[in-house]
């Protein structure tokens, strides 16, 4: 992926253990073009490798969170000789490569939504492990209308809401307001846009308070055994349980509970 420097659309900051990336391309309406997905994906490898980060907060420039794919962009490639193809098939495999790089971070990611989330947007959202939004966020995937079916977002709409309810969506394209997404269960919580920062931050802060390795080992089994059969799912799961209880984490934790004390979580991990 070529990274043009020429203009900065993702802003990285890290306080207290909390990485806050922003999309911060306004004028194209925080789209994921080809440039932002590059630049999105190399801050989360990055991220990855950091230990002074903790947890991971996605938001973006008002007033849209995310609309998608730059429809210009795409609209433009079709001059090729392939009418596109290439580049549409490089897309959304980049597209895809950054929405499962989301779901298997070690590190927890909260989307931060203010505003309006379509299309690719609101596949972001649903892809992170959790969601805070302002009461005027809206979500939708509308490509239904444009003659293009939001097939890459229901990858992850569809693992976070109900059949009825993605397909509803999927379907209509019509907007669902912050009240109804959370009542589905695509985003977890609404809050007064004044208020949106604070709340996605004290969130982030709670879980920046639990031990790392744990957090990781736990993320990371929540999405292998979710597809897997009832009788896997234990069995992986019991298995997580015995690595987890030898490490020293979970040694400290308990020792500290016993003891009615704070725990230490100023450990190296192995």
């Amino acid at each position: 992926m070529n990274l043009d420097k020429s203009k900065n659309i993702l802003t990285e900051k890290i306080d207290s253990n909390i990485l806050r990336l922003k999309l911060d391309d306004p004028q194209r309406r925080n789209a994921l073009s080809s440039q932002m997905i590059a630049r999105m994906i190399s801050a989360l490898e990055r991220a990855e490798i950091n230990k002074e980060v903790k947890v991971i907060i996605i938001a973006a420039t008002n007033p849209v969170f995310c609309a998608g794919h730059d429809l210009k962009e795409m609209t433009a490639a079709r001059n090729k000789s392939d009418n596109g193809q290439a580049f549409f098939q490089q897309l959304f495999d980049d597209c895809s490569r950054l929405m499962q790089m989301i779901t298997n971070h070690s590190k927890p990611i909260i989307a931060e939504v203010s505003g309006v989330a379509t299309a690719a947007g609101c596949q972001l959202v649903a892809s992170c492990d959790l969601a805070v939004a302002s009461e005027k966020a809206t979500f939708a995937t509308p490509g239904v209308h444009i003659g293009l079916f939001c097939s890459t977002p229901m990858v992850a709409l569809s693992r976070n809401i109900s059949n009825k309810h993605a397909m509803e969506m999927l379907l209509t394209g019509e907007m669902v307001d912050a009240k109804k997404a959370e009542s589905i269960g695509l985003i977890n919580k609404v809050t007064s846009e004044s208020n949106l920062k604070k709340q996605t931050q004290n969130l982030a802060n709670l879980i920046a308070g639990k031990p790392t390795l744990t957090v990781s080992i736990g993320k990371k089994t929540f999405y292998e055994q979710k597809n897997l059969s009832l009788n896997d799912a234990y069995a992986l799961c019991s298995k997580v349980m015995t690595m987890n209880m030898l490490k020293e984490e979970a040694k400290e934790g308990i020792e500290a509970f016993l003891d009615k004390r704070e725990p230490n979580w100023d450990l190296e991990n192995d």
